[in-house]
């Protein structure tokens, strides 16, 4: 056991760069060069953190239910209803707002394991925040221009990043190096996204183009053509068969990755469409009964994906039949970013209206309204909901702005709808 631990120890002080203290520990600790060893307890100490963040709420998760045991029996009856992790919603006041870049904030993503969100600024920086205590952590450097957007693997060990420099870099999240840079597009590239088996990242850009990349060599292996306009934003689907698009052109298409075939093209909306959302399967069973009969009739029905526009509404499609199945109308500006809740029930919107929303879609309407900054919100984040479920009382609802702010809000227990 104490070999293990040191040698544990001894990873995580030479991988964070620590070199001298690395070398005096393993020379008291007495530890030989053992490749074989040093690789299987590389990230121990991690993961030996992140078990004793379960094992925490595990014991406060205990420690409530005792307490409401204690009551219930000192008032003979229960005390409250059990609540459902998937029903919170953010709720104000922020709980940290984060500053430090010197440009506006383009970009926010969360960790996909650790308790870690990144942003991206158009100063050309990356920045890493712990959004449990809101401390600044470090700064990728790297990029000449505008970074535009962000996207992690499903490890969160590679960090892909684009911007208005044409490049695409892949980052070593580990080590925080840039260990690839990419060229091809002709423009601005204003979107990038790591497909979920990792091997490949997808790139929208002002060229007009959508291009595929191999991650293992940094090569284009697919171009993707048919925009008229700017290419706002792309996204993989979950299992990668599809990558969605959106545009200047006002419309947005679906391509099946394996053939770069256009399957859908949606135009509904009437101005430039600025980001888009697949939904995910927890979503399924509200979008069946928000939208009757004539969905579930369709045989299989989706997938399900959501769009934002600067004609101030959100649209959702499905893809399967190119149906517009309903437009959310309330926000007073460009609407700039839009998510699902990680429940499913909810839709999370922002805009150039200063404000985010949370939309009962079921019911097709606004259930809150977050006064959220003092500028534009462009940018939405969340946690995934396996993450949600580790630490329900440390999740996070982030929104950005254009005066190099962050904000982070709590999911409340229970929720507060008013």
């Amino acid at each position: 056991f104490i070999l293990a631990q040191n040698r544990a120890i001894a990873d995580y002080l030479r991988s964070n760069g620590y070199e001298e203290a690395y070398s005096t520990f393993k020379k008291e600790a007495e530890l030989d060069n053992n490749e074989e060893l040093d690789k299987k307890y590389a990230g121990l100490l991690e993961k030996k953190w992140t078990s004793v963040i379960r094992l925490q709420k595990k014991v406060m998760e205990l420690e409530s239910k005792l307490n409401e045991a204690k009551e219930e029996i000192t008032l003979g009856g229960p005390v409250s209803q059990k609540r459902d992790p998937k029903e919170w919603i953010p709720r104000p006041p922020e709980r940290y707002a984060l500053s430090g870049h010197r440009n506006p904030v383009t970009r926010v993503i969360f960790h996909p394991v650790f308790s870690v969100m990144v942003s991206a600024s158009e100063d050309a920086t990356i920045k890493v925040w712990d959004y449990e205590t809101g401390d600044f952590e470090r700064t990728l450097k790297g990029h000449t221009d505008s970074v535009q957007d962000i996207s992690f693997d499903q490890t969160g060990k590679l960090l892909a990043s684009c911007s208005a420099d044409m490049t695409i870099k892949l980052w070593d999240f580990q080590g925080f190096e840039c260990i690839r840079t990419m060229h091809g597009h002709d423009h601005n590239v204003s979107s990038v996204a790591i497909m979920p088996n990792g091997d490949h990242i997808v790139s929208a850009s002002r060229d007009k183009t959508i291009k595929m990349w191999e991650v293992a060599t940094g090569y284009c292996v697919k171009t993707f053509t048919g925009h008229r306009e700017w290419v706002r934003m792309v996204r993989p689907n979950q299992d990668g068969t599809l990558i969605a698009s959106c545009s200047n052109d006002q419309t947005v298409r679906v391509w099946v990755v394996a053939t770069k075939e256009c399957k859908a093209e949606l135009r509904e909306h009437e101005h430039v469409v600025e980001c888009i959302s697949w939904a995910p399967e927890s979503a399924h069973p509200t979008i069946l009964d928000a939208t009757g009969s004539e969905t579930k009739k369709s045989g299989k029905p989706g997938p399900f994906l959501l769009s934002g526009s600067r004609d101030k509404t959100i649209k959702m499609w499905d893809v399967s039949t190119g149906m517009c199945l309903m437009t959310l109308v309330g926000h007073d500006n460009w609407v700039r970013g839009i998510l699902f809740h990680p429940g499913g029930k909810f839709i999370v919107s922002c805009a150039d209206d200063k404000t985010l929303r949370i939309w009962d879609y079921k019911n097709k309407r606004c259930m809150k309204t977050l006064s959220a900054h003092e500028h534009f919100v462009t940018s939405l984040g969340k946690l995934h909901f396996d993450l949600l479920k580790t630490w329900p009382l440390m999740c996070h609802l982030c929104a950005v702005v254009p005066v190099s702010l962050i904000a982070s809000f709590p999911l409340p227990y229970p929720p507060n709808l008013s």
